[in-house]
């Protein structure tokens, strides 16, 4: 190795890198910042106007794009004629390039941050020299990452650099501009309002931990999270105590976090294998967690309770009575941190705006086999004043409140759905069925206490009256549906004949 340049916006490590290059004799060409930074440092360095006789221009925004830096990196040493010609053209050849680029991420992720600004730290120069790096890997060795400078020093030092090192650094690299791309994509697409689905779709994720295991033991798995601003995401939570979140909790969490923005009382979610097995809102956090416990006090043993209030001693003291895995809530008073910690295991989430997100999710993705599906996220919120009451009876106040209630909650169980409320709480839940009568029956079977004077919702219209007749017979007094049936009537003159109140939402919400 003779020669190599290095420009860098993130110098993190860049004098160690440097000091061993120049102490083993290879010549340095850097530019600007970077190069100030290591003559200061007593390193000498070859500016890059010195090998291309033409000086750095535009303020700075023209600096390495010229051919006497290119051919250097791009000759092919195994090609004879490359050589020649670069000897002709008196091209000297670069064998390392370290580059970062500029914080385009960092600028963007800034609050307040203007388009200019975010424009202004798109880099062109140091893109181009790693994908020509990469591109020459068999000759070339490309750092864009100074978690990497310790692995090249050593290999470097005991003269072991081989292809394989090489070919690993040109993919990261590759990968590097890949995520710079997508993120100026991502960044111009939102600030310009283009909400439309592309006909190209790049995406980008950054890795929080590489997680035990899948859904299963022997499945391998990570968590990804996006580049954005954080507030009121879970991957922006803060894990106070307990173990590591595995695969199924943060699926988990995932679900009961969007659940929990649909309240703006104090509510309680508890969720199992993401669907929501008690539901409770009431005057008062603790009120509220007694009301979510009870509407299931089996399934929640193992699963997992939001809150949309600070955790306060006397709640914490309730929940401890029972196995969780995770807490998540906005805060914990200090009692209660102390109360909950006393549970090794249990993992305690602190997220503080998990109310107030940064912006609403515009698109739900799955993954299918050799493809993607992609749709806008269900925010459909509906005021009760859009729904039309289609049967003789009228629903009384409470029957409104705990009808809107099971509407929001249908919304988060797997299709076919059933939820069944009673007085500001959640009583049955009927989820995943393959057919609409035994959601009803799950549900209803489920409850914990009488479902005399209850509500319910379905997350699609009922096809037959026989849901109708189940629910009458459970006590049933008050139905929430889509509507949309071609046979709609029988189901309307069962609720007639029973004295049930039956409202028509317009709008389905099937979960898969």
């Amino acid at each position: 190795m003779k020669r190599a340049l290095i420009s860098v916006s993130d110098k993190s490590g860049v004098l160690k890198l440097a000091q061993v290059l120049h102490g083993r004799g290879v010549e340095i060409i850097s530019t600007g910042g970077t190069a100030k930074l290591l003559t200061d440092n007593h390193i000498p360095v070859v500016g890059i106007s010195d090998i291309t006789g033409f000086p750095e221009c535009l303020g700075g925004r023209v600096k390495t794009l010229q051919p006497k830096i290119h051919g250097g990196i791009l000759a092919n040493r195994q090609i004879p004629a490359h050589m020649t010609e670069a000897e002709e053209l008196g091209i000297p050849m670069i064998d390392l390039v370290v580059v970062n680029l500029y914080p385009f991420k960092a600028t963007i992720l800034k609050p307040g941050v203007t388009m200019k600004a975010a424009i202004e730290n798109i880099d062109i120069g140091g893109v181009t020299l790693i994908r020509a790096a990469g591109k020459n890997s068999d000759s070339v060795t490309l750092l864009t990452d100074p978690v990497d400078y310790g692995e090249f020093i050593e290999a470097f030092s005991a003269d072991t650099l081989d292809d394989a090192f090489r070919k690993k650094m040109a993919l990261k690299g590759f990968r590097h501009t890949a995520q710079y791309d997508t993120l100026i994509s991502q960044y111009l697409a939102k600030e310009l309002g283009d909400s439309e689905l592309p006909d190209q779709l790049s995406l980008t994720f950054e890795k929080e931990q590489s997680l035990r295991y899948g859904e299963n033991p022997h499945q391998k798995a990570a968590f990804y999270r996006e580049i954005s601003l954080l507030d009121g995401r879970l991957s922006g939570a803060e894990q106070l105590h307990g173990k590591e979140l595995s695969y199924n909790n943060i699926g988990d969490a995932s679900a009961a976090i969007e659940m929990i923005r649909e309240f703006s009382e104090p509510t309680v979610v508890a969720l199992k294998h993401a669907n929501p097995c008690g539901v409770g809102t009431a005057d008062t956090i603790f009120g509220a967690y007694e009301r979510a416990y009870k509407a299931d006090p089996v399934s929640i043993f193992g699963g997992i309770v939001v809150l949309n209030r600070e955790v306060n001693a006397e709640t914490a003291q309730e929940m401890n009575k029972t196995f969780l895995e995770i807490i998540i809530a906005p805060s914990y008073a200090e009692d209660a941190l102390l109360i909950l910690q006393k549970k090794k295991n249990l993992r305690l989430l602190r997220l503080p705006e998990i109310m107030k997100p940064a912006t609403p999710e515009p698109y739900f993705y799955k993954k299918v086999d050799g493809g993607l599906l992609i749709q806008e996220a269900d925010l459909l919120i509906q005021d009760s004043k859009e729904f039309k009451v289609v049967t003789q009876t009228q629903p009384t106040q409470q029957q409104w409140s705990d009808l809107y209630l099971a509407w929001i909650v249908v919304k988060h169980a797997k299709s076919n759905a059933i939820v069944v409320v009673k007085d500001g709480a959640t009583q049955g839940v009927g989820a995943g069925q393959t057919s609409r009568i035994w959601a009803v029956e799950n549900a209803l079977e489920r409850s914990q206490t009488s479902t005399k004077g209850s509500a319910l919702a379905s997350d699609a219209f009922f096809p037959f009256s026989d849901s109708v007749e189940k629910a009458h017979a459970a006590g049933v007094q008050a139905i929430i549906q889509p509507g949309g049936s071609v046979r709609d009537e029988d189901s309307i003159a069962a609720c007639d004949k029973y004295g049930i109140t039956m409202v028509f939402t317009g709008a389905r919400h099937f979960k898969h």
